[in-house]
């Protein structure tokens, strides 16, 4: 499989470009409790700009490669490997073509692009 079953792309929870690195799509889903899950599929190379959360984040990497950089270095994570990032931790990533990733976020961390004021 090389990307998410199409019930999982619909396009009511299509992330906004806003909350998303160049060359992803995403699409999120909500908690009752706030926190939010993300699905990235990444089209190219690129990367995510360095940033902070105000909540913790859990990621596992689906398929390809994505590497999470924090002030202590540099974390290649194939598929199947996970990773948390506390909160409060600036970190950036690099991905490659083709990763298909799945994040766990103890907030709201995406705006659905049918959210995005113009």
């Amino acid at each position: 499989m090389n990307e998410f079953p199409e019930f999982m792309r619909k396009p009511a929870n299509a992330i906004s470009t806003k909350s998303k690195s160049q060359g992803v799509d995403g699409y999120v889903f909500d908690g009752a409790d706030g926190s939010q899950m993300a699905i990235w599929q990444c089209a190219t190379d690129g990367i995510s700009q360095e940033h902070v959360h105000e909540y913790d984040e859990y990621m596992v990497v689906v398929q390809g490669q994505y590497t999470v950089i924090t002030r202590d270095g540099e974390i290649v994570l194939n598929a199947g490997q996970e990773h948390y990032i506390q909160r409060n931790i600036p970190h950036s990533g690099r991905f490659i073509e083709s990763t298909r990733t799945i994040h766990a976020f103890g907030g709201k961390r995406a705006t659905r692009a049918s959210e995005e004021q113009g």
